[in-house]
């Protein structure tokens, strides 16, 4: 028997005052049995840095989510879509082959993709020329001491205040707060 999804909720509040975009988000996040805590954790994170562009790309008027992620790899990890459906913005974690990132590109407005691990250098440089084509997707590396330090607010119930200021991101739960300061790569 295949072992089920964990179900996390989150009550995210966002400040982000570089973009003037200030909301409070209740959020359900399923966690596939082969995701991380550190993994989901950075799904959040990449939502809350790219919230603002409920307002910019859709003038309030559209659906930010989680995507299917990793149980539908032609799904993304969070997905913002305006009232007539359209995928507006794509958001991936991690680093994914070229070809469901190029794939991707086709099928939404933009493409964010934000890479954490120690592995990640490595495949940038394997990955460079191939993603340097499409002019709507970005790239960033998401420090790896940073997004680990993230782990411990993995609570199945979770209370989060995030404020995104001169491009960094502070994620906290009232007892632990992360500094992530992505590096743009693309």
């Amino acid at each position: 028997m295949a072992t089920k999804s964990t179900i996390f909720k989150a009550s995210l509040q966002i400040a982000d005052i570089d973009n003037a975009y200030y909301a409070d988000h209740a959020l359900t996040l399923a966690r596939h049995p082969s995701e991380t805590d550190e993994r989901m954790m950075v799904r959040l994170c990449a939502l809350a840095l790219q919230a603002h562009k409920l307002q910019t790309l859709c003038g309030g008027d559209g659906t930010l989510a989680f995507g299917a992620g990793l149980s539908d790899p032609d799904e993304p990890d969070v997905v913002l879509r305006d009232f007539t459906g359209l995928t507006r913005l794509w958001i991936e974690v991690g680093q994914p082959d070229d070809k469901p990132l190029l794939k991707a590109c086709g099928k939404a407005d933009e493409l964010v993709l934000y890479c954490f691990n120690h592995a990640a250098e490595i495949w940038w440089r394997s990955m460079e020329a191939k993603l340097s084509r499409p002019k709507n997707l970005s790239v960033y590396r998401l420090p790896t001491g940073a997004t680990q330090a993230l782990i411990p607010m993995a609570q199945r119930s979770m209370q989060l205040q995030a404020t995104i200021q001169e491009g960094v991101l502070m994620l906290g739960d009232g007892s632990v707060q992360v500094d992530l300061e992505p590096a743009r790569w693309k």
